[in-house]
């Protein structure tokens, strides 16, 4: 008995859905040879076949999150911690807009996304169609590139061509500085395979690779750092804020000791591990004088890493400006942050100072000039550091004074610094030598509020570290999203710095003595952190009292299976009177 005129039709649907969505399937195993591991997916309709393969992959760590704007910020923590390229999926229209502040965090941050957005084809963009706006190059200049697929797959050009894209993008993610790329993909219905149907991944894929470039120090450079390096005796380094590495903090440990070089780093830096490193220049030298900052001056300048926090330092290198300045970076734009720069030096930090640990010492009379300068930044960071000792010996109830406390309470972990004052004051608070099983990350790229949370809780999920955020109100409630999904997080601790507003434009120079200070600036908010914890499960203290503090921190850094939060409740006007209190403390010293 022959089959009916349905069922050839429904057959002949059935085998055009699967010829044609193979290609967008085979995504997802381009993706896992190419190393990916973990996706982070968003709900929607369009992006269907995307989603579909990638959470049947066996390869692939696929989580789904409700909220675009925290779930691209997940995927950028998840991608730090990993040091790997994240994909991150979502539908068409607004939604692929809403992953725009982390894509720019990851364009500045040096962090490899790869984005996939669905789309509707080209001939139903501007023509009235639900979720349908015009994507390509949505994220501007801030993606390495955009690419997109074609829409039809049926010709074999067309499938070759959609292959050679997925792997040129996964490895230009990667390439020199690191970074998101978009992949715009437009989809024809059906999008749903039936339920019959079997999803699998092709064989002998189009796998290209690229063996990544170790950015060796050029013989030209060499020579050139032979030649300059003797004649220079005040020489200063200064690490922006770079991920941990072991390589580039011992070849650093020797340049400062063999070499003499003064080492400055902000908390972001990673540097709190060597020995001497400058932590307080953003303090002394918002006091000293112009004769103390002359001396400081360093006739070689050799930078490395991204940013810095301190606004003073920044201040201070672009008025007493080096005669050189040497930048250290692998590839990319260059940015002349002090006004000062002379030479780019193509290669990667690490290489460039076990390279300069191999010149010959100078003689001890040459050697002596390059510690006389040390000493004079050493004796700054010095009485500093006292002050600073001074100021956190008397417990008071001041947000200043509790994080001060949990700094120094942190035991191993990934440390989270939220942008705002709470970044600033754990640069002024710094970190000890001794906490060299702390690693500081912060989202310094764009230096927003809106996913710090998140990108913690994307640590959180790829990692059995413990991840101590410490966040201020309105960065911790402007991103409550990043609890808004099925997943633990058991690793995860919280301090909110709860003052009720945004203090810092309080403390800065301008907004806070403006009658629209309260209102428009600082913008008062009466919420507690207590009704979230019940909301999405965290467990949940309060510190209002000195009392408090030390039980409270030893219960919860105890790594027991359950998410914490500490609230911090303090008043904005009394943070205010605390941090002025602090900086007086550190003028007195230049004053006496």
């Amino acid at each position: 008995m022959g089959r009916d005129r349905n069922q050839d039709e429904h057959a002949t649907q059935c085998n055009q859905r699967v010829v044609s969505l193979q290609p967008i399937y085979d995504i997802a195993e381009i993706c896992a040879q190419q190393g990916v591991t973990h996706a982070i997916v968003c709900p929607g309709s369009r992006c269907a076949p995307i989603t579909i393969s990638f959470s049947r992959h066996p390869a692939i760590k696929v989580r789904t999150f409700s909220d675009e704007r925290s779930a691209a910020f997940v995927a950028l923590g998840i991608a730090q911690q990993t040091k790997a390229p994240v994909v991150l999926i979502c539908t068409s229209g607004s939604a692929a807009y809403n992953f725009a502040p982390a894509v720019a965090e990851a364009f500045y941050s040096h962090v490899p996304l790869i984005i996939l957005t669905a789309d509707r084809p080209k001939e139903w963009i501007n023509q009235l169609d639900g979720q349908t706006i015009q994507q390509n190059e949505i994220y501007g200049r801030h993606v390495k590139k955009f690419f997109e697929l074609p829409a039809d797959h049926t010709h074999p050009d067309a499938v070759w061509y959609l292959y050679r894209t997925v792997n040129e993008a996964i490895l230009l993610s990667q390439q020199g500085q690191q970074g998101p790329v978009q992949v715009n993909i437009p989809l024809r219905e059906p999008l749903y395979p039936k339920r019959e149907e079997t999803i699998t991944f092709s064989k002998d894929l189009k796998i290209i690779s690229e063996e990544k470039n170790t950015f060796s120090l050029s013989e030209a450079d060499w020579n050139y750092v032979q030649q300059q390096w003797p004649l220079h005796k005040k020489v200063a380094v200064v690490g922006g804020q770079d991920i941990y590495s072991a390589a580039l903090t011992a070849a650093l440990h020797v340049s400062t000791t063999i070499h003499a070089a003064v080492l400055i780093g902000d908390v972001i830096s990673n540097l709190h591990r060597i020995e001497n490193t400058v932590k307080y220049s953003d303090s002394f030298l918002a006091h000293g004088g112009s004769e103390i900052k002359e001396s400081l001056r360093p006739e070689l300048l050799i930078t490395f890493g991204r940013s810095v926090i301190s606004k003073n330092l920044k201040v201070f290198l672009r008025k007493y400006r080096p005669a050189q300045h040497w930048h250290i970076q692998e590839s990319g734009d260059v940015a002349d942050t002090f006004q000062s720069l002379t030479r780019i030096i193509r290669c990667n930090p690490t290489v460039f100072f076990e390279k300069l640990n191999s010149l010959v010492i100078e003689s001890d009379f040459e050697h002596q000039k390059r510690e006389n300068f040390k000493s004079l930044w050493k004796a700054e960071e010095h009485k500093t550091e006292r002050a600073i000792t001074q100021f956190f010996a008397p417990p008071q109830v001041s947000e200043f004074h509790f994080l001060h406390e949990v700094i120094q309470s942190l035991p191993e972990c990934n440390l989270h610094l939220a942008n705002s004052m709470t970044v600033r004051y754990a640069n002024f608070i710094g970190l000890k030598n001794d906490k060299d099983n702390v690693t500081v990350y912060s989202n310094r790229g764009t230096s927003g509020i809106d996913g710090c949370t998140s990108t913690a809780v994307g640590h959180s999920l790829a990692s059995d570290k413990p991840n101590v955020l410490i966040t201020g109100d309105l960065a911790f409630f402007y991103d409550r999203n990043a609890f808004w999904h099925n997943y633990d997080l058991p690793n995860l601790r919280i301090v909110v710095l709860n003052n009720h507003g945004g203090v810092i434009f309080g403390m800065i120079d301008g907004p806070g003595e403006l009658p629209e200070a309260e209102e428009f600036f600082i913008t008062q908010q009466k919420l507690s952190a207590k009704n979230l914890c019940l909301e999405f499960g965290l467990e949940y203290a309060r510190i209002d009292t000195t009392k408090k503090i030390k039980n409270v921190l030893s219960d919860f850094f105890e790594m027991d299976g359950k998410p914490k939060l500490i609230e911090i409740d303090t008043d904005s006007k009394k943070s205010k009177q605390v941090f002025e209190q602090f900086k007086q403390l550190i003028r007195k010293g230049y004053e006496s």
